[in-house]
């Protein structure tokens, strides 16, 4: 007896398949595995799903077209290095559903998103993806109400079932506080974004909680929020220097806040490692000229495209009773250490 004709979700979670997996074996696309495209054509001839209409499945308008929308503003630079690796998986996962891609350009600035909205209301594209979640996002409310498939760069405290892929900041803060905690350290800092930007809050928190785990008293002169970029790092270093009782070590949101940080250290005569220790998060590139190399924590922005996109393509697909849950994941990272010995890097001698 054939069962039910399915929809795309439900046949890649009775395969345990992602969606973008299903979809490349239906097109005859790359990346799948003989064995696994196997099981996606009979499973589909078995549900009474037909390869043919995979791509009208996918796709609730009529554009064939999805957005990335990059936050921009005078503040950071346009070619944001993890933007730019996050759209690179996000661009071949797109392009294997069927799909193109577009990259526009949007000011976080706006309160309105006046952008956005024109976007939006226009429908230009099939689907969305939007950065820098804030910690209460009217945009996710405003998409939810228009019934536009998107996906979200990073997690947020408002209301509604959306499908997001963040990176682990509470991870980071954990390990790099018993890191910290275990070399000595008392005196710790917390350097995050100044802005509404949710990460800053949930590495705050996980901060807070990490303190408390070994011990140590919180001190909120020790949470320094400034601008997440050189600007800010060198700010930090300013402030660093004025603080009564200053602090050893510290953690900071982005390795692009060290690199400022280290000017305003070598200006006062202070050396990075010895004089105050710190492991960054979200690395950058060109951080690794810094001498003494920073500890900081790696991420896979590849894979995170490609979660992104399946995310999308997840919140686009018709949804039938039954069907699996929509994505929301917290991507795994490692700490990467830098290049001289751990306790010159990421610690000191207490």
């Amino acid at each position: 007896m054939v069962a039910k004709a399915v929809g795309i979700r439900a046949l890649a979670a009775h395969l345990g398949l992602s969606i973008g997996t299903v979809s490349r074996a239906l097109n005859g696309r790359r990346y799948v595995d003989q064995e696994t495209r196997r099981r996606v054509i009979e499973a589909a001839a078995t549900f009474g799903y037909a390869p043919n209409q995979s791509g009208r499945s996918l796709r609730q308008g009529a554009t064939g077209m999805v957005a990335m929308m990059v936050p921009v503003s005078g503040k950071v630079a346009v070619a944001d290095t993890i933007f730019m690796i996050v759209m690179e998986g996000l661009r071949v996962a797109i392009a294997e559903s069927g799909l193109e891609l577009m990259v526009l350009f949007d000011d976080p600035n706006d309160p309105d998103f006046a952008y956005l909205r024109r976007v939006t209301e226009r429908r230009l594209v099939d689907g969305l993806i939007i950065a820098d979640i804030q910690r209460i996002d009217r945009r996710i409310d405003y998409l939810l109400q228009k019934e536009m498939p998107f996906a979200a760069f990073g997690r947020s405290t408002s209301p509604g079932d959306f499908p997001w892929v963040d990176l682990n900041f509470e991870g980071f803060a954990e390990t790099a506080i018993d890191r910290f905690a275990a070399l000595g350290h008392r005196e710790i800092a917390c350097v995050t974004s100044s802005d509404e930007i949710n990460y800053g809050f949930v590495m705050t928190d996980a901060y807070t909680a990490a303190l408390s785990r070994h011990g140590i008293p919180f001190r909120s002169d020790l949470i320094f929020r400034v601008e997440a970029s050189e600007r800010g790092g060198y700010e930090f270093g300013e402030r660093l220097l004025s603080v009564s009782k200053r602090p050893t070590a510290g953690i900071l949101a982005n390795e692009t806040m060290a690199i400022g940080l280290y000017r305003k250290m070598s200006e006062a005569g202070l050396r990075p490692g010895s004089d105050f220790s710190m492991i960054s998060f979200i690395e950058e590139p060109s951080a690794r000229f810094l001498s003494p190399e920073a500890t900081c924590f790696h991420t896979d922005f590849r894979l995170l495209g490609m979660r992104l996109a399946e995310a999308l393509l997840g919140a686009m697909a018709p949804r039938t009773k039954g069907d699996a849950a929509l994505i929301q994941e917290v991507l795994p990272t490692e700490i990467r250490a830098g290049g001289h010995s751990a306790l010159e890097v990421a610690g000191f001698a207490p």
